[in-house]
């Protein structure tokens, strides 16, 4: 399994950034990676919830 995990910061919304990540995330696509975003306040305030969607992804993707 290949996968990525980002925790974007609010640089990460303006248009700049948000446009940078497309072109990342197209890139890292095209090496077979799959990459999961959560922002800062997700991380921070509702951690269980971030750990629960990498699981789930994990045993989704798991053979």
């Amino acid at each position: 399994m290949n996968l990525v995990i980002e925790c974007d910061g609010s640089q990460h919304f303006t248009n700049e950034g948000l446009e940078a990540d497309r072109v990342r995330d197209e890139a890292l696509a095209q090496l077979g990676l799959k990459v999961l975003r959560f922002d800062n306040g997700q991380v921070i305030e509702q951690l269980d919830n971030v750990v629960e969607v990498i699981y789930q992804f994990i045993q989704q993707e798991s053979p």
